[in-house]
């Protein structure tokens, strides 16, 4: 865990590692940034709430284990304060066997305290991502 304050990365910096984590796929690198109350919100895609290690483990490990290649590019991150930051990225995932591509946009938004996610919540719309952000940062003022 690494805690959020002096000398230590920001929500911004941990957002950024968050996502090179990902593209890594070290799975157990993607985990150092949740905690047992962590949620993974992936509900506005249809695709559940992942609450706890284990569980949005389980849930990156099949989405990603999935593809024969994956990798996300950030297009914007915003640190809204408070432990807020809204992103905009693009996933790509290639199927086994070159069977197809997947390219996904998509606006997380990560709120953050004490170095960990406490929750990161897929938008499929920008806007309504960065409105819940800005409301989220505002409610933790």
């Amino acid at each position: 865990m690494i805690p959020v304050g002096s000398g230590t990365p920001d929500a911004l910096e941990l957002t950024r590692r968050a996502f090179e984590s990902a593209n890594g796929g070290d799975y157990d690198a993607m985990m150092a940034f949740y905690g047992p109350a962590s949620v993974w919100d992936v509900s506005p895609w249809g695709l559940g709430i992942h609450t706890g290690e284990a569980a949005i483990r389980r849930f990156l490990e099949d989405w990603m284990g999935g593809f024969e290649r994956y990798e996300v590019t950030v297009e914007e991150l915003h640190d809204l304060g408070r432990g807020v930051v809204s992103a905009v990225a693009v996933q790509h995932a290639w199927a086994a066997r070159g069977r197809g591509h997947l390219r996904l946009r998509y606006a997380p938004v990560f709120v953050w305290s004490d170095g960990l996610a406490l929750r990161v919540t897929h938008y499929r719309e920008i806007d309504e991502a960065r409105a819940a952000a800005e409301r989220l940062a505002g409610e933790r003022g």
